[in-house]
């Protein structure tokens, strides 16, 4: 899990298919798992305690993930 107060826009971002599979549309699956990266560009607030971060996938599209699904890439 990651620590969203640390996070910049722009960052990358893996989404780990594992936590996600049952929640995700298929399409937006299938997208995951040819490339399970995305750039954060935003939050979203999800309920009256939790947000999520809101990335944008290599094909454009934009869906919004828990904390816990994602995990940082480090760049070298």
């Amino acid at each position: 899990m990651i620590d969203s107060q640390n996070l910049t826009k722009g960052q990358r971002l893996k989404v780990d298919l594992e936590q996600v599979k049952d929640r995700l549309p298929k399409n937006i699956f299938k997208q995951l798992t040819i490339d399970p990266s995305g750039k954060l560009v935003g939050y979203k607030m999800v309920d009256g305690n939790n947000f999520g971060l809101v990335l944008e996938l290599t094909n454009g599209n934009k869906s919004w993930f828990f904390e816990h699904e994602l995990s940082e890439i480090i760049e070298d």
